[in-house]
């Protein structure tokens, strides 16, 4: 089932966002306050797309990311003439290229830890682009454009996937694209240590970006999304794996597909991701990187 709504993620995750600026935010896990360490943490608000049509949209969203990207950081005390890193908070999954655009622009390309129930490579042929090219370039095609523009490294790796394929060659096309799979299940075969190791040992030392697609989480822990899977991680789960990531060079992230019109009284989805995009902030701060 494919369900609208992430336009509306925005506000319902900057309202979640204050939760986590509330001083003072030290972790019981580790005892830090990525918040307030040495990086300066700036929002730089929501950058405005046109509704009418997804190609203008996205040469808005490049722009905004190279703006951003393309301005000096707000605290060199650490890393001097560093590169300002940004975590996206996405409606649609599909804006995650223009992210990988902004970020090749200034580190090359880069190894993607993707955390989805879907892969997400997708080739236009098969899926949308036989309407239009318009049509395909969408949330379950770009990783596949983001490979053809040179955009990620042969040593990307889902984690966390569990939604079936269309047929078999789209996994050798995933291949092709550069990635390796960690299924949800896997989290039952081998634990959480092994997920992070495997991880880990994909990327290397190379640079990093991580894409959170909250559908990753069982849809018990996240209902608010347009394409739910059962069979996913907790939210206490995906929290550790992330944590466990430090020490990569981290030079992007974002979290997205919320969709709060479909989210519980609670906010269950939207909480998550606030608390998913806290523990990305956290991974860079933890390891500047030049």
């Amino acid at each position: 089932m494919l369900r609208d709504g992430t336009q509306y993620r925005s506000s319902a995750l900057n309202t979640k966002k204050s939760k986590t600026h509330t001083p003072p935010r030290i972790l019981l896990e580790n005892y830090e306050d990525a918040l307030h360490d040495w990086a300066t943490i700036v929002d730089c608000g929501d950058a405005t797309l046109t509704w009418l049509d997804n190609t203008v949209a996205f040469k808005q969203l490049d722009k905004a990311h190279r703006v951003i990207s393309g301005r000096p950081t707000a605290n060199d005390t650490v890393v001097a003439g560093a590169v300002p890193r940004i975590l996206m908070l996405g409606g649609d999954h599909s804006t995650t290229l223009s992210a990988l655009r902004s970020t090749y622009r200034r580190w090359g390309p880069v190894s993607v830890i993707h955390f989805d129930s879907h892969i997400d490579t997708w080739n236009p042929d098969v899926l949308g682009g036989d309407i239009s090219h318009y049509a395909g370039i969408n949330h379950g095609t770009f990783l596949h454009i983001a490979h053809e523009e040179g955009l990620i490294r042969n040593t990307s790796i889902h984690a966390g996937l569990r939604a079936p394929i269309n047929k078999r060659s789209d996994r050798a096309n995933d291949k092709r694209c550069g990635f390796t799979v960690i299924t949800a299940r896997d989290i039952d075969k081998h634990g959480i240590d092994w997920i992070i190791s495997t991880i880990k040992n994909r990327v290397g030392d190379s640079h990093v970006y991580i894409s959170v697609d909250i559908d990753v989480l069982d849809p018990a822990f996240a209902p608010g999304t347009g394409t739910s899977e059962p069979g996913g991680w907790s939210t206490r789960e995906l929290l550790t794996i992330i944590d466990g990531l430090r020490g990569l060079s981290v030079v992007g992230a974002d979290v997205v597909e919320v969709s709060p019109a479909y989210d519980n009284n609670g906010e269950t989805t939207v909480l998550a991701a606030a608390q998913v995009g806290l523990s990305l902030v956290s991974l860079m701060v933890a390891k500047p990187v030049v």
